[in-house]
C-alpha cells in the first residue's frame, strides 16, 4: 500500500530561487493597544496571547484569497511577520534576535463573525482563523538585507483606501520580547513564522475587493478578493 504524497510548505524569498520551509504560524493576539481596544479589550488587563494557523494557509505573494464558506463577515488585519532561522528554548530577550532569520509583511484573515461566535461559547478560534488560504504572505527578506526592524509604518488599504495604518514601534511585545516569550512556551525551531498582532481599523472585505499591505521597508504585498 503507498502511502500518500504530502507536500512540504515553503514560501518565497526576496531575489532568490531558493525557498523557506515553513514549519509553524503562530500568530500573536492584541499586540497593538488600539486594536485591543477596538475589540473590547483592556491593554492594561489583557496582554497580548498566542494562537496559531496551518502552514498551509500561507498565500504566497501574486496570490489569490477566496472568500471562504460559512462566514458573511471576514475581516483584513495586517501584521509584521517573523520569520525563525534557529532552535531555541527558553531563549532570554538578549539573545532572542539571534533566532530570527528574516521578516515579511502578513494579512490575518479572519471570520469575525465566526470568531464573535467561538468567544462567546467559549470555544477555540481554528474555524475563524486557522482556515484555508487565510494568512496571505509577501516574500520573505533575510536579516542581512533588512536588520532588525524596531519601528516604521505598517498599513492596509483596500481598493486605494487606507484603512490600517500603525508603527512597529506600538507594538506590546516587540520582537524580541515575542520571540523570548514564545519559546518558554514552544521550542522555536527554524520555519516557524510568527505573525505579531495588527494595529487598529480592521474590516471586512468582499468579492472583488484589492487589498495592500505594507510594513517600511519590506517587500509591499497585494492580494485580490475572489
Amino acid at each position: 500500500m503507498s502511502l500518500p504524497i504530502v507536500r512540504q510548505v515553503t514560501h518565497p524569498i526576496v531575489d532568490s530561487d531558493m525557498r523557506f520551509p515553513v514549519r509553524r504560524v503562530y500568530c500573536v493576539g492584541r499586540n497593538y493597544d488600539a486594536h485591543s481596544v477596538e475589540m473590547g479589550g483592556d491593554p492594561k488587563k489583557d496582554p497580548p496571547f498566542f494562537f496559531m494557523k496551518p502552514a498551509d494557509a500561507l498565500v504566497p505573494p501574486g496570490g489569490e484569497f477566496p472568500y471562504p464558506p460559512a462566514s458573511t463577515d471576514v475581516h483584513h488585519e495586517v501584521e509584521f511577520v517573523i520569520a525563525i532561522g534557529t532552535e531555541g528554548a527558553d531563549v532570554p530577550m538578549e539573545n532572542a534576535l539571534n533566532h530570527v532569520w528574516g521578516y515579511a509583511v502578513g494579512i490575518d484573515m479572519t471570520r469575525r463573525d465566526l470568531q464573535a461566535q467561538a468567544k462567546k461559547a467559549g470555544r477555540p478560534w481554528s474555524t475563524a482563523k486557522g482556515f484555508d488560504q487565510s494568512a496571505p504572505m509577501s516574500a520573505l527578506v533575510p536579516v542581512s538585507k533588512c536588520d532588525h526592524p524596531s519601528a516604521g509604518t505598517i498599513t492596509l488599504s483596500v481598493n486605494g483606501e487606507t484603512r490600517q495604518t500603525g508603527d512597529l514601534n506600538q507594538m506590546v511585545w516587540d520582537t524580541a520580547n515575542i520571540v523570548s516569550y514564545l519559546s518558554g512556551l514552544f521550542t522555536i525551531r527554524p520555519g516557524d513564522l510568527i505573525f505579531t498582532g495588527t494595529p487598529s481599523g480592521v474590516g471586512p472585505v468582499q468579492k472583488g475587493d484589492v487589498m495592500d499591505a505594507v510594513v517600511e521597508g519590506l517587500p509591499p504585498l497585494r492580494v485580490a478578493v475572489v
